[in-house]
């Protein structure tokens, strides 16, 4: 690792770990996590398993029964064909920088990997997975009647937003990322919205997240326009905390953690005022990710009834940007041509595929935020399962 990378990750005060050739810095209350954006590759392996120990976080506490996981009779080991070159599963996951891999078919474990130095009962950062979490959120606190519907308008739960751009917006749009807004979310650009809104100070007693937010334009009628944006994820997060008057990360362990028999504490970044950031950064185990796949490829049920409306992930999870934006989007969920996936940078998925009773979930470290690389990666891990189950 380069001087100028040590000294970078320093002047953010990011208490690295000692295997990553840094000496160990002292821990700010408050660490930019636009920092996450930058980093090395050795560093993105120690700190995207540490997030803990490195930013100021909320934990998600699991319940005393532990949910097992069912396990395949014959577990598979599938190689992996991926730009011109066939791997074994271990070679493939090290060389696209995946760190962990969880199949499953019929309900069921059929592999579970780790490589580039991971263990089961290490943490990984979902990055943007939390958003398809914060989505779910938004259905339960519907069902439970903290939410009437999601065509009020989100000043509702958050008034500081009146005579901004956001009002008018409806939570609809919001969750569609339709609002109108402009926002940047160039994950290269040190000036970008994504980039500047999390270490955003802001006005006195105003929750600074919010306060970067109404200071945008706006670009288009509310309803009319999609484009990707974090901040409005991070938006419906403390809407929703308002809303059912909790902590994002007390309402997602009494909601799912708990009931549904997560193995261990699941830790959420908070942001510079403190509270949970509902688009970014859950870090919880590879069965873990596995457990909450599961459980929403069944509907959401604990004990045998849904958290969510009749209907909600059907909704959720297939496009309803109307008119269509360049790609499909649900509530914070992505519809593929054949199911739907929860995704975050630094190629993290959790990818479902109804028809086949499959679900593959990857966690990773990546050395670019997003790309072909990343896609094409995926898609081969996606076809080698296909191909091991025929």
């Amino acid at each position: 690792m380069t001087t100028r990378r040590c000294a970078l990750v320093g002047l953010a005060s990011l208490a690295l770990l000692a295997h990553v050739g840094c000496a160990r810095a002292k821990l700010l209350p408050y660490t930019d996590p636009a920092i996450l954006l930058t980093l090395a590759p050795e560093q993105e392996l120690s700190i995207f398993g540490h997030l803990d120990k490195l930013f100021p976080v909320a934990h998600v506490k699991h319940g005393i029964r532990i949910s097992p996981l069912p396990r395949a009779e014959r577990p598979i080991a599938p190689d992996v064909t991926w730009n011109g070159h066939t791997y074994a599963i271990g070679d493939f996951m090290a060389a696209a920088h995946f760190t962990g891999v969880l199949l499953i078919k019929n309900g069921e474990v059929t592999m579970e990997r780790y490589a580039l130095g991971r263990k089961p009962g290490d943490l990984w950062d979902s990055f943007s997975v939390a958003k398809s979490v914060t989505s779910t959120l938004i259905g339960a606190a519907i069902k439970d009647g903290y939410i009437q519907s999601l065509d009020d308008s989100l000043t509702v739960f958050l008034p500081e937003m009146k005579g901004s751009a956001y009002d008018g917006v409806t939570i609809r749009q919001l969750i569609t990322m339709t609002s109108g807004v402009r926002w940047n979310e160039n994950y290269a650009d040190p000036k970008s919205d994504v980039a500047v809104s999390s270490n955003w100070v802001g006005e006195p007693g105003v929750e600074p997240l919010v306060d970067y937010m109404r200071r945008l334009p706006r670009e288009a009628p509310p309803g009319t326009h999609w484009s990707y944006k974090t901040g409005e994820t991070d938006l419906a997060g403390i809407l929703l905390a308002r809303a059912v008057h909790d902590p994002l990360s007390t309402y997602l362990s009494d909601k799912i953690w708990r009931p549904v028999g997560m193995e261990s504490n699941a830790v959420w970044m908070l942001d510079r005022g403190g509270l949970v950031r509902g688009g970014c950064c859950l870090g919880m185990t590879l069965r873990d990710y596995g457990r909450f796949a599961l459980f929403i490829d069944g509907g959401a049920r604990v004990d045998g009834r849904s958290i969510l409306p009749d209907g909600w992930l059907a909704a959720a999870t297939v496009n309803e940007v109307n008119p269509p934006g360049p790609v499909p989007y649900g509530y914070f969920w992505w519809p593929r041509p054949d199911g739907y996936e929860a995704v975050g940078i630094f190629g993290q998925s959790v990818r479902f595929v109804p028809s086949e009773d499959l679900i593959v979930i990857i966690n990773a470290a990546t050395p670019k935020p997003t790309g072909e690389e990343i896609n094409s990666a995926k898609a081969a891990l996606l076809n080698a399962a296909r191909k091991a189950f025929q």
